[in-house]
């Protein structure tokens, strides 16, 4: 089923941010993915420091919400635009159909800039990420849920 979810990024304290939110939204289970769990694209290699940052993470809370976090290495903010304090939150849209994804994207594309155009990855069907004309960042990825919770290293929190 398809869902909108607020997403945080950060620029290499994704990690620090799990925690800290895990914590303080009494969560019932955390999932994150490092960028090193991928062979490195030998075009765009990855720091060693940058594979070690969270590529992906979810935090379960309150019966059913969701919080998404993750890191944007240096090299990627090139493309994505620098990663800010009060700029750093984007409207994931996940777990839709691929062809969802599209008619969504396009819609919200016009006007806007496409920073990574939608199309197939190792980890979604459909994964792509926008500005729209209003400034605000969406990303797209027909297969958060399942890629989470076959791939991700899982804690379940007993409050």
């Amino acid at each position: 089923m398809m869902k909108a979810i607020t997403y945080l990024q950060f620029g290499g304290k994704a990690e620090e941010a799990l925690a800290f939110y895990a914590q303080a939204l009494q969560a019932d289970s955390v999932a994150k993915v490092k960028f090193n769990a991928f062979v490195q694209n030998p075009d765009f290699p990855l720091m060693e420091a940058e594979q070690q940052m969270i590529m992906e993470s979810r935090i379960e809370f309150m019966e059913g919400m969701v919080l998404m976090i993750s890191d944007v290495p240096a090299s990627m903010q090139a493309v994505t635009g620098e990663v800010t304090k009060g700029t750093n939150v984007l409207i994931s849209i996940i777990d839709a159909e691929p062809e969802k994804n599209q008619q969504i994207f396009e819609k919200l594309a016009e006007g806007g800039k496409v920073i990574m155009p939608l199309s197939s990855v190792p980890w979604s069907a459909s994964f792509g990420m926008i500005i729209d004309r209003f400034g605000v960042m969406w990303k797209f990825n027909s297969e958060a849920s399942k890629f989470l919770d076959g791939f991700a290293d899982k804690t379940k929190i007993n409050n």
